[in-house]
């Protein structure tokens, strides 16, 4: 279970530097585990994931609060894969994939995780800019690059060490569930109706559509990259019961970050659904009808406050996440490693220009259009990272007795099969609506070109590490 490589550590500045076995009372030692789940929680609660929420709540009511539900579950399988992988193999996802799969696999399979780090953080600059707009009334293209100073705040923190950036992540999440619990009290939902909501249904369509794009915007790729990496940051003993222990509360670690961000994007539902659902508004998708709507419905100047610090404060915590699984994924894919403030402008240009772009050419009306772009990139790369984790995971010979059961190897193999599936039918569906709006050969072909060759990839992952078994 040791490193392939000498040196080859992941997040090397804070590998392994939270000892789990100084704190001398129980609750400390089992406190020094806590910490990494809630780096990763703030990508299931990101300004990406807000229009969703946003739009289920205002169209359908509390209708799709099972599919946020179901969608945490899946989340809390799959991150406790993740942290599986860097507890028992001492490897995170991206040098896993370069220890199994071909180089041209391998290479592929980076661009695509950079595709969707760049994605990620393109809904973490908008959201912050959007948000910064809504507070103080600066301009999105302004507030864009004004989030290229979020590089300097990351390496800051990462030399204060790893416990003062969790607790920094931890306090923006405080800031963003103690928002919504204000608003949430403000517009005073019924919860024998909200209860409603967790009997699964469908009404039509459109709300099959708009559940497909809340699973597609919660179980997010960078996060596997990222969770196989800080679950490294702790010293355990590698013995059986070092390891089973630290299993045992990274798995709890994991559940109750995971089911704080269900709580909030179930609050942005709720709130959509209390107010402008219950008013007659069904037409609210965009964060910024919401912002302005929230005053005169609620009769608050509080509550549009609360909600526009609320999605900076998520913004900032998850580009911080964000920018992390960048480093992450160069590294463990292709044993680069640049310096830290390099890689950091490099992650946050990759986003802040086709921001810049869009605003300057097509004015701010664009923006929500290209928040919900930056998800279906994220979609498209999902199964990329899901169908490695599960394989790995499923190795008896790397995992040893840590491998995952069989009844768990079927869990998560349905989940993949219907994340994938319905990530698919998202991208067909936004293929569709390109295809009869344009009249562009050459980008229709493109389309259909990558659409096979990563449908060809998709099948390679699937396959090659079950004949590599064989052989």
């Amino acid at each position: 279970m040791r490193n392939n490589y000498a040196g080859d550590t992941s997040l090397s500045e804070v590998h392994q530097t939270v000892d789990v076995n100084k704190p001398n009372s129980g609750l400390r030692k089992i406190l020094a585990f806590f910490g990494p789940a809630y780096l990763v929680s703030v990508g299931y609660m990101d300004p990406g994931n807000w229009a969703t929420d946003l739009a289920g709540g205002s169209k359908f009511g509390y209708t799709l609060i099972w599919v946020l539900l179901m969608s945490n579950l899946m989340a809390l399988l799959l991150q406790s894969l993740s942290a599986r992988l860097g507890i028992v193999r001492q490897r995170d996802l991206a040098q896993a994939n370069r220890e199994t799969y071909p180089r041209a696999v391998n290479f592929m399979l980076y661009v695509l995780a950079e595709i969707a780090i760049a994605a990620t953080d393109l809904a973490e600059v908008l959201g912050m800019a959007i948000g910064i707009n809504l507070l103080t009334g600066l301009p999105l293209v302004w507030g864009v690059t004004f989030t290229v100073l979020d590089t300097f705040l990351l390496l800051f923190l990462q030399k204060l060490g790893m416990r003062t950036m969790e607790a920094f992540i931890i306090t923006l999440v405080a800031i963003v569930g103690l928002s919504f619990l204000v608003e949430i009290i403000l517009a005073g939902p019924k919860l024998n109706e909200v209860a409603g909501g967790l009997v699964p249904s469908l009404p039509n369509d459109e709300a099959l559509y708009i559940a497909i794009g809340i699973i597609g915007a919660t179980v997010m790729p960078h996060n596997l990259y990222l969770h196989s990496a800080l679950v490294q940051t702790r010293k355990i003993d590698k013995t059986e019961k070092g390891i089973r222990r630290a299993l045992k509360w990274n798995f709890i670690d994991s559940a109750i970050a995971l089911n704080i961000a269900f709580l909030v994007n179930a609050a942005i539902l709720v709130l959509a659904a209390a107010v402008f659902f219950k008013s007659g508004r069904t037409d609210v998708a965009e964060i910024k009808d919401a912002h302005t709507l929230l005053a005169p419905l609620l009769g608050s100047e509080i509550a549009p406050v609360l909600f526009a610090v609320a999605l900076i404060a998520a913004g900032q915590s998850s580009t911080v996440t964000g920018t992390l699984a960048g480093q992450i994924v160069m590294e463990g894919y292709l044993k680069l490693r640049l310096s830290p403030i390099l890689r950091r402008l490099i992650t946050r240009l990759l986003a802040i220009i086709p921001a810049v772009i869009v605003i300057w050419i097509y004015g701010d009306e664009e923006v929500n259009r290209l928040l919900i772009f930056s998800q279906v990139v994220l979609s498209m790369q999902l199964g990329f990272a899901i169908i490695p984790l599960i394989h790995f995971c499923s190795d008896k010979e790397k995992m040893g007795q840590y491998a995952i059961k069989p009844f768990t190897q079927v869990i998560a193999w349905i989940i993949a099969a219907i994340l994938v599936y319905l990530n698919v039918r998202l991208l067909v569906a936004e293929a569709v609506d390109f295809f009869e709006s344009s009249q562009n050969v050459i980008w229709k072909g493109m389309i259909v070109t990558g659409g096979c060759i990563v449908g060809l990839l998709l099948v390679y992952i699937v396959v090659f590490p079950l004949i590599k078994k064989k052989r």
